[in-house]
């Protein structure tokens, strides 16, 4: 298993963004979350959808996961969120470290 995720979510907007992110990272379950505004098309309940949204990138360790994860989905107003994690196959060394130190229950 990966020691780091990579982790994805998006939000209705920006308000909601910052506050998820601010969360994530106060409480350690993150060390850095990355706001980027994009457009989602997606199928929910029979229609297609095309909306603006803000995409969460998040960093943390793989053993901070289930708590994140717990965490997000109890803060997110989307009945089914997406959130998915993406093991980090190899990354700067000193960013590791950091990321390592800054996410550390």
């Amino acid at each position: 298993m990966t020691e780091f995720f990579v982790v994805l979510t998006t939000c209705p907007d920006e308000s909601t963004a910052a506050h998820i992110a601010r969360d994530l990272v106060q409480s350690r379950l993150a060390a850095c979350v990355t706001r980027q505004p994009v457009r989602s098309s997606y199928a929910w309940q029979g229609r297609i959808n095309d909306e603006p949204e803000v995409l969460l990138i998040i960093k943390t360790l793989a053993s901070r996961y289930a708590q994140l994860e717990q965490r997000l989905a109890s803060l997110h107003p989307y009945d089914v969120p997406e959130i998915i994690a993406l093991p980090v196959a190899a990354g700067s060394p000193a960013y590791l470290a950091w990321l390592s130190a800054e996410a550390a229950p």
